[in-house]
């Protein structure tokens, strides 16, 4: 894909998408090369492993100027010093610079600040919330679940619910699921755990330890887990081999499926499917420290390459994409949560989302998101944590396994980071 040819003084964007994002991302090209007609963009779209081709890219010395950041690698690639520190543009640009902060959400604008650098720009939110049929639950006579943050719901009656709406045959074959997992089980899960009133770690940057050994969120991560193994509301793996999770909810056979604002137009363009969005359910630790309801923060940031020789072009063009203009353009396209407050507050983000009847869950899910832990190690943390959780989503073993076989592990790990 290529905005304006091969030109080698164009500035190159290096970012992943599927085709409905990649059509957004070239309004945002589009629009910033009419505003500044001097500056041509060539865009690269990323195939297979996004974080090894960058790697790749910039090891050889063909480093992208703009690369599009996720949260849970970006740390590593400014610790090895492949990211520029915006903070070195900001210091110079003060008015861009107070006018972003005042717009921004602190905890999506943090997610991109590494050992006293700021090395991307958020550009959307990404965090997981419930989508659920209204046509299934209006037919069952089941109340709808809530749609703001704030008023909760309890595992209990997240379970009672699940429970009363998933349908099964003579035989005993579930024909209806009450739950579905549309997101990676190992982070659903340790969401669960967050949703019982226990973070992911304290510190988020740069932790020492991860909480796989607190009661509490491996309460929410047992929870979770039981929905398949115990309760039979939600399909184990085996259930989903002809059929994925996402294929069960758009057909109709499951009433709630977890996941995030970029399942939305699949959704919305699957015929007969009449859906709401609703937040996640706390658990009773939770409750008892009268927390809200909370999602994963979940974002991806722009970054400019610290040896990019269009450092001027890429810095317009981060500042034009995360900025008023760039985040109402994505508000519009109905694909992305942006992040900026006066984005999400338009009218064109409310039109692109008319079917949705609690559009809190979304203008209110930045706001109400905890930050997952930033390492520059994270991928071996990743690797660590699904090799233990999984026999624990599978009933294998009690989520209480994780004290001893994961904790340890992800210490050692983070302790030499």
């Amino acid at each position: 894909m290529s905005a304006c040819g091969s030109d080698d003084d164009a500035l190159t964007f290096f970012f992943a998408a599927n085709p409905e994002e990649a059509d957004a991302r070239m309004r945002i090209v589009n629009a910033f090369q009419r505003e500044h007609p001097g500056i041509r963009v060539r865009t690269i779209l990323a195939g297979g492993d996004p974080t090894q081709q960058m790697s790749t890219f910039c090891a050889g010395g063909k480093c992208p100027d703009v690369l599009m950041a996720w949260e849970f690698n970006y740390a590593g690639l400014a610790d090895r010093g492949v990211l520029l520190d915006l903070n070195t543009l900001l210091d110079r640009d003060r008015q861009f610079a107070a006018a972003l902060r005042a717009d921004s959400i602190p905890a999506l604008y943090e997610t991109f600040g590494f050992n006293g650098g700021q090395y991307a720009f958020p550009e959307q939110w990404s965090g997981a919330f419930l989508f659920y049929n209204t046509r299934i639950f209006a037919e069952a006579g089941v109340a709808p679940p809530p749609g703001r943050w704030e008023t909760p719901w309890t595992f209990d009656e997240f379970l009672a619910t699940a429970a009363a709406l998933t349908r099964r045959s003579g035989s005993g074959r579930v024909t209806q699921w009450g739950f579905v997992d549309t997101w990676s089980p190992p982070y659903s899960a340790a969401l669960f755990g967050m949703n019982n009133g226990v973070p992911w770690a304290v510190p988020r940057v740069n932790p020492t330890h991860l909480n796989f050994d607190d009661d509490d969120f491996l309460a929410g991560i047992q929870f979770y887990a039981d929905l398949a193994g115990v309760h039979r509301v939600a399909p184990a793996a085996a259930d989903t081999q002809s059929i994925s999770t996402m294929g069960l909810f758009t057909a109709g056979n499951a009433a709630m499926a977890l996941g995030g604002h970029w399942r939305y137009q699949t959704f919305v363009q699957a015929d007969d499917l009449e859906f709401d969005v609703a937040v996640l359910p706390t658990g009773p630790a939770a409750a008892a420290k009268g927390m809200a309801a909370q999602s994963a923060i979940g974002s991806t940031g722009l970054a400019i390459a610290a040896d990019s020789r269009h450092r001027e072009q890429a810095w317009e063009f981060l500042k034009f994409a995360a900025g008023p203009v760039g985040q109402s353009l994505i508000g519009e396209s109905g694909l992305f949560v942006p992040v900026l407050r006066s984005a999400i507050d338009t009218p064109g983000f409310t039109a692109a989302h008319s079917g949705i009847r609690n559009l809190a869950v979304l203008t209110g899910g930045p706001a109400h998101s905890e930050g997952l832990p930033i390492s520059p190690d994270w991928q071996k943390v990743h690797a660590l944590m699904d090799r233990a959780i999984g026999p624990v989503l599978r009933g294998k073993r009690p989520a209480a396994s994780l004290k001893r076989g994961l904790t340890p592990q992800i210490d050692e790990v983070l302790a030499t980071a």
